[in-house]
């Protein structure tokens, strides 16, 4: 089922000298906001429009209206996107959190010739050849490549070497293509991976995992998972005293409900993530001002989604969909919501990957997430098993 919602924000300058005193300019927003990863798409929401706020200024005349399309689910996609383009006129489309959303929603991107937007990691997003699509975050296999390199990097400052990881995965196209980084870094290491477990999404029983985990020598687990299954996953093994450093795959590990569901387990747990919120804490205190919460990634990263895609309307001077194109593939913008992701702004490479950005580790403390890793990015010191590691 698709759910539709409309919200207007009027914005500030003209188009160009030709343009009409108000011309409305309608953007899709695609996301999940029901079903069971409708927190990050609620999470994406706030921050897509406090992102427009904050650039209303700069816009003059321009009325942008925000189209958005409830999609839970990748068998949802088409319909929406289609929608989006021949009922609202939509010139650019911004979304769609899941992975395997945007898969779905993209090949329709790419057939009607609307430019699209993501945050999505799965290296299939920009491995197609496609040439409306574009990832503000890297892939996931370099995701799962420093997951797997900031954790044996740290480890060593700490004097622990790391021998044998397990791997916990689920089996989308986020969970696989990660898992995939991960594997391929500890093998050029010359680390053992003891456990490769790929489970389904909305996994309901971990303990034969966990149990699994138990029994291993593993040092290390890296799951890579959304929001129910890493929770899940942790107290499954915080309650079976398994202490060893946990190294979550970003999503489901780097939201407030994260340390709120979990409590004291979630102390120190390690995640690689695309961005924080401590990179911009004037926009953060903003945010958190409104939504009592800290600014989740995905709201960072779809802000300055949606923020590039207003700034290349404006750069192109037309609501032409394949000049907007042109225009986001060319733009490198690093101020606003932009300059919160690390490499501090959102540009592309030919293939439309993020040609600046790169991952970083956060860590849970109380909570709040604090960037730890690598040292040009950190606001503290990491803590492994405890310590602080100097």
């Amino acid at each position: 089922m698709v759910r539709w919602l409309a919200v207007t924000a009027l914005g500030a300058a003209l188009l160009g000298p030709a343009a009409a005193s108000a011309e409305t300019v309608n953007i899709g927003i695609v996301l999940p906001l029901s079903g069971p990863n409708a927190q990050f798409g609620i999470n994406a929401k706030n921050g897509i429009e406090q992102a427009l706020q904050d650039i209303k200024p700069g816009l003059g005349s321009l009325d942008v209206k925000l189209v958005y399309a409830d999609v839970p689910a990748p068998n949802a996609a088409a319909a929406a996107v289609q929608r989006l383009v021949s009922q609202n006129q939509v010139v650019g489309i911004v979304g769609a959190f899941v992975s395997s959303i945007t898969l779905a929603a993209s090949e329709v991107t790419e057939r009607t010739g609307i430019p699209m937007i993501t945050h999505s990691f799965a290296d299939q997003i920009t491995s197609r050849g496609y040439r409306y699509i574009f990832q503000v975050a890297p892939k996931a296999t370099t995701f799962g490549e420093k997951q797997f390199q900031y954790a044996l990097d740290i480890a060593a400052k700490a004097g622990t070497k790391l021998s044998k990881i397990a791997i916990f995965y689920e089996d989308t196209a986020y969970g696989t293509s990660q898992a995939e980084g991960i594997r391929k870094a500890a093998a050029k290491a010359g680390v053992d991976v003891v456990i490769d477990d790929g489970y389904p999404l909305g996994i309901t029983d971990v303990a034969p995992l966990v149990n699994k985990l138990r029994r291993s020598d593993a040092q290390v687990v890296f799951p890579v998972s959304y929001f129910n299954d890493g929770l899940l996953i942790i107290r499954t093994m915080r309650q079976q005293r398994i202490n060893m450093p946990v190294i979550g795959g970003a999503a489901g590990y780097i939201v407030p409900d994260f340390q709120k569901g979990l409590g004291e387990y979630a102390e120190d747990v390690f995640s690689i993530a695309p961005a924080n919120y401590d990179a911009v804490p004037d926009i953060a205190s903003r945010y958190k001002a409104k939504h009592g919460v800290f600014m989740a990634h995905e709201a960072l990263m779809y802000g300055a989604a949606l923020q590039h895609m207003v700034a290349a309307i404006q750069q192109a001077k037309s609501t032409d969909p394949d000049k907007i194109r042109n225009a986001v593939a060319a733009l490198k913008k690093c101020d606003g919501f932009s300059a919160g992701i690390p490499g501090g702004c959102t540009a592309f490479d030919d293939k439309g990957l993020t040609s600046t950005a790169y991952p970083i580790f956060v860590q849970w403390r109380g909570a709040d997430l604090v960037t730890v890793f690598p040292e040009s990015a950190a606001k503290a010191p990491a803590r492994w098993m405890g310590a602080e590691v100097k």
